[in-house]
């Protein structure tokens, strides 16, 4: 069984497209189950962000795995297989686990080295879990997923290039109107008000965010009013001025804002073109997926939109090549990596070395039984003995390929039978000068010592580059 990821992102699929495979909470527990009743899969966890949706499962067949996820997108989303198999990747095995690393750090993301994606694993993750659906497989992935965006965050200057998808639709909306570094002020949106709808981790970020550039006052309004409440009372708590405006009545204050960030995830627009004031002047930012503001809203004299996809366009046309952390960020996704596989590989033949000591002891107990019928003259103390010698020499025989098996198991490449048999056993062997040629296998094709990956993994064999996209055959 092997780890399986099937998705697609803001690099292999339209924004229109994201919109139809994006799912709520409530959405991701019955996509999970759904996932969990197909006998090829036995674990799963869904990412579903503004910007990416992917399944990881664990499964016991490659292609049976791939097409069962596919016909379960297929049902949830009701978008077509062949459209789903032309913009979805896939990852297996050790590349699977790479690509979850990479993601967690944030280098695979719209803006590279934003840190939200380690908290939206993480959330992943804990949804998953508590749907029993996270087995061992995808919870040591997992955990070493954030770990390694710790590491990546902590030990190299990724951040420096990183900012949030908050940060950076907020800077794409000060460069359409036109505001620098805020002069001598140092705050670029001083003399503005800004309208935040919706009090999730999105909006709240924007909130801080947008104080933080200097906005004058800022409008709180959420369909909970108590939660809008309370992140009003925090940003007054931070110096910048705040109200609350109920939920129902948030175009009420349009004529009031230059503002209106929208992170809600509700069912229907949050801003209509028919909401807008006649001669406004407004800056709307919408960080929702699906779509909170009409797209309409635009084609409005005075009006400006920023959303997902126009940030995916403008990324398209000034793509960010340098990871910041750069040879820093994946040196520690190559060790991550590497420390993840080799101890997945050797929990791998811990079963197989446990049966191998069961069958050692049930054979030597069967001799040894075999033996004191022969011998019922032989005292007590003699019996002791000889039964004490025959288990040191097992355990001792035992000992050297229980220690090697996992070595090997551990390491990738090649290995002949000849070179494995000197492996397992510590054996010494004397080559004469026209010795045979040997068979040559994988490591992988031995008994219980992994799978190889059938995408392969750039980072390990170039160290400089990401993981390319794999499309799913037509075929």
């Amino acid at each position: 069984m092997s780890v399986l990821v099937v998705g697609m992102s803001h690099r292999s699929a339209p924004v229109a497209l994201l919109e139809r495979l994006s799912m709520d909470d409530a959405v991701r527990g019955q996509t999970t189950s759904s996932l969990l009743d197909r006998a090829s899969l036995s674990e799963a966890l869904i990412v579903s962000t503004c910007n990416r949706l992917e399944v990881y499962t664990v499964t016991t067949s490659f292609h049976t795995g791939v097409n069962d996820v596919v016909e379960v997108l297929h049902e949830v989303s009701g978008v077509d297989i062949e459209t789903l198999r032309g913009y979805l990747y896939v990852r297996y095995a050790d590349a699977a686990a790479e690509h979850m690393l990479v993601v967690t750090a944030g280098l695979d993301s719209m803006v590279v080295g934003e840190q939200q994606i380690i908290g939206q694993m993480r959330t992943a993750y804990q949804q998953a879990t508590e749907a029993g659906a996270v087995g061992p497989a995808l919870h040591s992935l997992t955990q070493a997923a954030l770990h390694t965006g710790k590491r990546v965050h902590a030990e190299t200057d990724v951040d420096d290039a990183g900012a949030s998808m908050v940060s950076f639709a907020v800077a794409e909306a000060m460069g359409i109107m036109g505001r620098g570094d805020g002069g001598d002020s140092g705050s670029p949106l001083a003399g503005t008000v800004a309208l935040v709808l919706g009090a999730g981790a999105m909006s709240s970020l924007a909130a801080s965010h947008l104080g933080r550039l200097g906005v004058d006052k800022l409008v709180m309004s959420n369909r909970t009013r108590s939660r809008a409440e309370r992140m009003a009372e925090h940003s007054r708590e931070a110096g910048v001025p705040a109200s609350v405006v109920d939920f129902t009545d948030r175009a009420s204050v349009l004529p009031e804002v230059d503002i209106v960030v929208s992170a809600t995830g509700a069912d229907e627009f949050t801003v209509r073109p028919e909401d807008i004031p006649a001669g406004s002047r407004l800056m709307l930012i919408d960080l929702s997926m699906p779509r909170d503001i009409d797209d309409a809203c635009a084609n409005t004299e005075g009006v400006d939109l920023v959303n997902i996809e126009s940030l995916h366009r403008a990324t398209r046309e000034d793509p960010s090549g340098d990871l910041g952390g750069g040879s820093g960020a994946l040196r520690i996704v190559r060790e991550e990596l590497d420390a993840f596989t080799s101890a997945q590989r050797i929990r791998d033949v811990v079963p197989a070395v446990s049966a191998l000591r069961r069958q050692t002891t049930v054979l030597m107990n069967e001799e040894l039984d075999r033996l004191r019928a022969r011998t019922r003259n032989m005292d007590d103390a003699d019996w002791n003995e000889v039964t004490r010698t025959v288990r040191r020499v097992v355990d001792k025989l035992l000992h050297e390929p229980t220690v090697r098996v996992k070595e090997l198991a551990a390491r990738s490449g090649t290995v002949s039978y000849e070179s494995a048999l000197q492996e397992l056993f510590g054996l010494e062997i004397l080559q004469s000068t026209a010795a045979p040629a040997t068979t040559s296998v994988n490591v992988e094709d031995l008994p219980d010592a992994g799978i190889v990956a059938i995408v392969n993994s750039p980072v390990n064999q170039t160290g400089s580059q990401l993981p390319a996209t794999a499309q799913i055959s037509r075929e």
